[in-house]
């Protein structure tokens, strides 16, 4: 059995503001928790953000992810993202 985790005890409950964190499941909505939990990261917090996911989902899992989410995550997540696990870089955007 999944161990129930309350994704507002680690990122910023407004991040989720539409729905019921204690009722997400850390396996069955990584689709959602991925992106939304890096959708408000600048470069100063991106450490600090990224590390709380690594601690939850693997970098491969993270990457796919993000290159697939329709949730509006910038450009330059996209890129601290592939700067930290040396991928291809990718774009949610283009101008």
């Amino acid at each position: 059995m999944e161990k129930r985790i309350n994704i507002a005890e680690l990122f910023p409950k407004y991040l989720f503001w539409d729905m019921d964190t204690n009722k997400l499941s850390v396996k069955k909505d990584k689709a959602l928790i991925i992106p939304r939990a890096l959708f408000a990261t600048t470069k100063n917090s991106f450490e600090e953000d990224i590390q709380k996911l690594e601690n939850l989902y693997s970098h491969e899992v993270i990457v796919s992810i993000l290159r697939n989410t329709k949730e509006l995550i910038s450009n330059e997540v996209c890129t601290l993202v592939s700067d930290r696990y040396n991928t291809k870089p990718f774009f949610r955007y283009t101008l």
